[in-house]
């Protein structure tokens, strides 16, 4: 049997939704010839016609949103590598903007499942399988694999379906990184589960189980509240325990 008051309710809520949006075209069509009218007192130095039109209707915010995950545990990296400071950075798969970044101070290797077409001055962009890296063991010095491991084997980004792609991926960086070598690595921490077909989400005490032969330099969290308190460093594992779906940023040495 049908739920009439669900219907009606979504009913409204799609009647109030094409309000709101009618209300903002006609408002963004007000605007317009507004300041068509404007720009006739000054000299006319572009082309203004309605057919130009490119309404960008949901960018009127009292501040600027972002995403805590990637904001935070990109700057928590790059602080991490200006104190280590390499001669030269490995990435897998991380953030583009992290490592086209980075390399205006350090050169930086970039490897991608799907590799991006950048062309930079000390930045190489390369393809790589992060479950059968083609490096020799113990040759890099400073390494980073970050918010991408909790991908691999989900199918997500055209990869083998594979349930231990993960582990197999954690097991490559840990063979690849040199001894005394840096590894920054950040996942999803919280109540370990998979949301197929996104990501996983893992437990403090699960990533250093994995890296158990690995000495952790530092961890700090990005947590459920991130948003608002910012990234906790040196968080503690009672912390990473009680959160649901933050970011986990693991400084480990070999």
């Amino acid at each position: 049997m049908m739920d009439i008051n669900r219907i009606n309710k979504n009913l409204r809520a799609i009647f109030f939704k094409t309000i709101k949006k009618n209300n903002q075209i006609d408002f963004f069509r007000t605007q317009f010839e507004k300041f068509k009218q404007i720009s006739a007192s000054s000299n006319e130095r572009f082309q203004l016609d309605w057919e130009d039109k490119y309404p960008c209707l949901n960018d009127e915010t009292e501040t600027t949103d972002f995403d805590p995950h990637y904001i935070y545990h990109t700057a928590w990296a790059a602080r991490i590598i200006k104190q280590i400071s390499p001669t030269v950075h490995v990435d897998i798969s991380s953030s583009l903007y992290f490592s086209v970044i980075l390399s205006a101070f350090i050169p930086v290797e970039f490897y991608d499942y799907r590799p991006a077409n950048i062309k930079l001055f000390n930045l190489k962009m390369q393809s790589a399988d992060l479950c059968n890296l083609h490096f020799n063991n113990n040759s890099i010095q400073s390494l980073s694999c970050m918010h991408v491991v909790e991908h691999i084997g989900l199918g997500r980004y055209g990869d083998p379906l594979d349930y231990d792609g993960d582990l197999k991926a954690i097991e490559e960086l840990k063979r690849v990184l040199k001894p005394e070598g840096d590894l920054l690595f950040v996942v999803p921490i919280g109540k370990p589960k998979i949301m197929f077909n996104a990501h996983r989400i893992y437990s403090y005490e699960q990533i250093i189980t994995y890296f158990g032969e690995f000495t952790l330099k530092e961890f700090s969290l990005i947590p459920d509240n991130g948003f608002e308190i910012g990234i906790v460093r040196n968080a503690t594992q009672e912390l990473a325990d009680a959160q649901i779906y933050s970011c986990g940023c693991f400084w480990f040495k070999k």
